[in-house]
């Protein structure tokens, strides 16, 4: 299995994904910086987290505008798998491979934590190592991860199963101050119609190694190497 990683001025959660990757799937997977007109054959493109061009016009904007996403987004219209994490799932709205947008977190600060996700969809290459209804422990980086979408585009992605995580509590359950950012209906991750597309806030690349605190993270990148490899 080939893997690349987008990289932008800006991206700090690059060389993690490298190391997760790498780990599941045996392989350093190609860093491709963003002024690259074309991406080596892949079978997965990820865009990280951080904060692409110092998000001064406004999350993912600019990175959107970088050379390599036209690439990225032909091959994920040809069926690739992309993966979009934090910043990476910004700019993946901002480039139209995802519906809605993300803004300001409901409490206008930056929030840096661990938070828990109820899986929702396992019908993808990215949550197939899941159970549905599984919680699991991933952590947060962000200051613009307040998912918004119209209400008619909640209610598509809701009924045709591309709601990937929901910020939970420790059970599963709805608590107050489970969702950290005020996202609509609290979505933490969605899929594209073909589900080859996913985007998400949480960072499992920052929770795949027990050294690390834990690996909640880990059975994305598995599973990933064991459907594409």
């Amino acid at each position: 299995m080939k893997a690349a990683v987008i990289v932008f001025p800006g991206s700090n959660c690059d060389r993690d994904v490298r190391v997760a990757l790498g780990q599941s799937i045996g392989a350093q997977p190609d860093m491709v910086w963003h002024g690259e007109a074309e991406i080596p054959e892949t079978d997965l493109i990820v865009v990280p987290g951080g904060f692409s061009y110092g998000d001064y016009l406004r999350s993912g904007a600019m990175a959107a505008q970088s050379p390599v996403m036209r690439d990225v987004v032909a091959k994920a219209r040809k069926g690739v798998p992309v993966l979009g994490i934090c910043n990476g799932f910004q700019v993946l709205t901002e480039c139209g491979l995802l519906p809605g947008a993300l803004m300001r977190n409901a409490g206008l600060k930056f929030v840096c934590k661990d938070v828990y996700l109820s899986v929702e969809e396992t019908e993808s290459v990215f949550t197939g190592g899941y159970e549905k209804g599984q919680v699991i422990r991933i952590p947060i980086a962000h200051h613009d991860g307040n998912y918004y979408a119209d209400d008619e585009t909640l209610d598509r992605l809701e009924g045709d199963g591309l709601v990937a995580f929901s910020y939970c509590a420790s059970d599963g359950g709805r608590a107050n101050g489970a969702n950290p950012n005020g996202s609509a209906r609290d979505i933490a991750g969605i899929l594209s119609d073909t589900r080859t597309v996913l985007g998400m806030m949480p960072h499992p690349e920052r929770l795949s190694d027990p050294a690390l605190g834990g690996n909640d993270g880990r059975a994305m990148f598995d599973h990933l190497a064991r459907a594409l490899g």
